[in-house]
């Protein structure tokens, strides 16, 4: 089935920037989002952390790239793991996006987040985050625009994580995400969530450190 962000016979996302090559969409996409990153770690996006405030971030974020930023994908998607020897996440499908992200969101917001010490506020974030995540709510952009979100969200509830510890080890808070969700129907529950808790452990001690 053709992939309608795509430019035809390309793996290219269709941008605002008319970009037809994926190295150079790459670089484009990384020089934009470190600035909006930037400007929302100074200026936070308001909201109420539910399913719209979300929304309100992606296209904050990806504004200057993609028409449909601030849209939930239309469509299915299936991404190979190397991780996984191949497989993909089993992501929400289409029709469940925002059904999914709200639940999760509702419970992330009622949890006791001030009656817990770091390493059980670790397992609680790493839990909401990891499952937001899974939804996989956009086309393109999930892991920057949901980490960036849990974030602001953590500093509302007085966590306050060091930022730039999942900024300088992104890729490792990625595949960190894709180990938490390794849970199959067919093989059964490969998940390993240590990896993510730990890091987000981490970042809540390293940015308590930097208040007192």
């Amino acid at each position: 089935m053709r992939d309608p962000y795509l430019y035809e016979g390309t793996d290219v996302l269709k941008n605002r920037l008319n970009i037809r090559d994926k190295r150079l969409l790459d670089e484009a996409e990384s020089d934009y989002i470190v600035f909006r990153l930037k400007e929302v770690a100074i200026n936070p996006i308001p909201g109420d952390y539910d399913y719209f405030h979300l929304l309100q971030m992606h296209k904050h974020i990806f504004q200057d790239l993609y028409e449909w930023a601030g849209q939930q994908r239309k469509q299915n998607i299936y991404k190979e793991e190397p991780i996984l020897g191949g497989l993909s996440i089993d992501y929400a499908d289409m029709f469940d996006i925002q059904k999914d992200s709200e639940r999760i969101l509702t419970e992330m917001r009622n949890k006791p987040w001030n009656d817990m010490g770091v390493h059980e506020a670790a397992k609680q974030f790493s839990q909401s985050m990891a499952m937001l995540w899974k939804v996989h709510p956009f086309r393109e952009g999930n892991t920057r625009t949901i980490v960036t979100f849990c974030c602001q969200y953590a500093d509302e509830v007085g966590l306050c994580p060091d930022r730039k510890l999942f900024e300088n080890n992104a890729q490792y808070v990625r595949v960190s995400l894709v180990a938490y969700n390794a849970i199959f129907g067919d093989i059964g529950d490969k998940s390993q969530p240590q990896y993510l808790i730990s890091i987000v452990e981490d970042a809540f001690v390293r940015g308590k450190d930097k208040r007192i």
